[in-house]
């Protein structure tokens, strides 16, 4: 018998808006998105999850979500229960949380025309767009991010995961949400960590594909660091246009083995394993660009005089550029990064490096000695700056 061959191609769309004081009853950002969906032959639901850390600082916003969603009963029911689970990497690193949402969305019928809610940072965001995924094979999912790190960079990608077996992501689908509603606003609760954070995915982006949103950056860092919304729209705008600009034109699914949006990942993956996530992604973020920064200059892309305006702005934005734990060892916890990296991937090891400012290119192979070197670069720099 022949083999019979099938293919097909499935359309994806979704957009990401851009308000403020999204629960106000004033602003109809979110019901006229829900009013957007015209069929009334059967009761849409949503289930509302919430990053608990940004419910301190927001005490009446279970309020405000239920009174929003009274005005909208005849388009979308809120349920009863509002889930509010713990946020940060503490998510996806533990398996009863992903459970309390499985159960929430079978216990009240959440179905594929319905919604499930995430409102917070990145971790939280990962875990309920994983658990909306493999829930019915896809419930639809809604994306509130609530960083700057989730606004311009992971909420707004089609990626979601867990953590497991001491693996980052291992667990994983990639389902776009059906929107995303970025409110400035919900930034106010960031502390000064977590504000910073997310600056260093937009650092990255502009590495590797835009040397005038770097200099941008560079120009503005001082402004960033001391809080300015203005500019921090701006860079969360353009971040996540390049984000999505991406994911349009290249491989959204990741089916080879090219993953351009990682560069400084492998080694920020690694690092905060070791530090048992005591250093934030963002940091560690950082701490790999500067790493994969110094190793470009080292075999010969990048001049050196680029790389220190590279590492000045992650200073400037106050970053460190350096942790103990990448030494540990000898570097070899660090050196096995590069493999655990490999085979998330699957296939050849592809690693993202600079040849300019604004410029990447991919390599398959980099030198244990010459990492071991950057590490130790960054180790006199971090040095010399205490010393000073």
């Amino acid at each position: 018998m022949q083999p019979l061959k099938q293919s097909f191609q499935v359309s994806y769309s979704y957009s990401i808006f851009f308000t403020q004081d999204l629960f106000h009853l004033a602003n109809d950002t979110l019901g006229a998105f829900f009013r957007s969906f015209d069929d009334a032959s059967f009761q849409r639901k949503a289930l509302c999850v919430i990053d608990s850390g940004f419910v301190a600082h927001y005490p009446n916003l279970t309020q405000d979500i239920l009174t929003y969603f009274a005005t909208l009963e005849e388009t979308v029911k809120l349920v009863p229960s509002i889930l509010v689970l713990p946020g940060g990497e503490e998510a996806k690193n533990d398996p009863a949380l992903f459970d309390q949402i499985v159960e929430a969305i079978d216990q009240y019928g959440i179905d594929r025309h319905s919604f499930v809610i995430g409102i917070g940072g990145g971790a939280i965001l990962d875990l309920v767009g994983y658990a909306a995924a493999v829930s019915h094979r896809g419930v639809k999912h809604i994306r509130i991010p609530t960083t700057v790190l989730s606004q311009n960079d992971s909420g707004v990608g089609v990626k979601n995961g867990i953590n497991y077996r001491g693996k980052k992501n291992f667990l994983g689908s990639f389902a776009p949400p059906i929107a995303v509603f970025n409110d400035l606003t919900f930034l106010h609760s960031l502390d000064d960590r977590d504000w910073r954070s997310g600056i260093a995915e937009a650092i990255k982006v502009a590495l590797i594909k835009d040397k005038v949103f770097f200099e941008w950056i560079e120009a503005n860092a001082n402004a960033l660091a001391q809080r300015n919304d203005e500019v921090m729209a701006y860079l969360i705008h353009r971040c996540a246009e390049m984000h999505v600009e991406h994911i349009r034109s290249g491989d959204p699914f990741e089916f080879g083995s090219s993953r351009p949006l990682d560069f400084g990942h492998w080694a920020a993956h690694k690092l905060e394993y070791l530090t048992d996530f005591q250093v934030r992604h963002g940091e560690a973020v950082a701490i790999g660009i500067a790493l994969d920064s110094v190793y470009s200059t080292k075999v010969g892309k990048l001049r050196a005089e680029e790389l220190e305006r590279i590492l000045a702005v992650i200073q400037k934005l106050g970053f460190d550029l350096y942790h103990p734990k990448l030494a540990e060892n000898d570097k070899i916890n660090l050196r096995n990064g590069l493999q655990e990296f490999r085979e998330h991937l699957g296939g050849r090891l592809t690693i993202m490096l600079l040849d300019c400012i604004g410029k990447g290119v991919e390599v398959h192979e980099m030198d244990a000695d010459l990492i071991a070197d950057a590490v130790d670069y960054l180790e006199g720099h971090f040095s010399s700056l205490l010393i000073n």
